[in-house]
């Protein structure tokens, strides 16, 4: 229980420095489950994630992870991009979420800051639709190049059927008819009787 407590109250002290050093751009913020959590705008979002990276009493250095939330129906602005983030040096946890619109479902790419960012932004994109701009190669990543739409969106149908893809390289020769296999050996069969003139010793 102490190290609840412990936990809540260095998240908000990390919450009282982000407000001092970047109050201006969060929108709000709070403790959950012990992790200090802000909501930012995506205007100038790369000038505080810079600035959250850089700067020497924050130093998040290291993405644990990015990942989408689809608020279909429930909220004005359907989606919410979260990332997390983790202070090597001070051991902070924070949270950041941007949310972002049906109609322009983009934020800006953070692979600049951290690297990696790449498979994530990627994978954020394949599965929702969420687009990273100036991500340096955003193409799938789970699924097929061909493959329509984003499977995790919640008005993507479960039953939908995708085109047909023709095979990448397809065989000349069924290959299979090249291959030398020693006999089969007979396992279970039925076991045969001893002869009348056999006898045991």
């Amino acid at each position: 229980m102490i190290r609840n407590h412990q936990r809540h109250d260095k998240s908000q002290q990390l919450l009282e420095l982000l407000n001092a050093k970047l109050g201006s751009q969060m929108v709000s913020s709070t403790v959950e489950l012990g992790d200090a959590v802000i909501v930012i705008g995506r205007e100038k979002m790369l000038d505080f994630f810079r600035l959250l990276k850089l700067d020497s009493e924050l130093a998040f250095n290291m993405l644990i992870d990015l990942t989408v939330v689809d608020w279909m129906d429930q909220r004005e602005d359907r989606f919410e991009v979260v990332y997390h983030f983790l202070s090597l040096s001070t051991q902070h946890r924070l949270r950041i979420k941007i949310a972002v619109t049906e109609d322009d479902p983009a934020v800006e790419s953070i692979t600049s800051l951290w690297s990696g960012a790449n498979y994530f932004e990627r994978e954020a994109w394949d599965m929702y639709g969420v687009t990273f701009k100036g991500h340096p190669d955003l193409r799938r990543i789970l699924m097929y190049d061909e493959f329509k739409g984003h499977p995790l969106r919640k008005d993507y149908p479960v039953q939908a059927k995708q085109p047909r893809v023709p095979l990448r390289h397809p065989e000349v020769e069924n290959t299979a008819r090249q291959m030398k296999r020693s006999p089969l050996v007979t396992i279970g069969g039925q076991k045969k009787e001893p002869s009348a003139n056999h006898q045991k010793p």
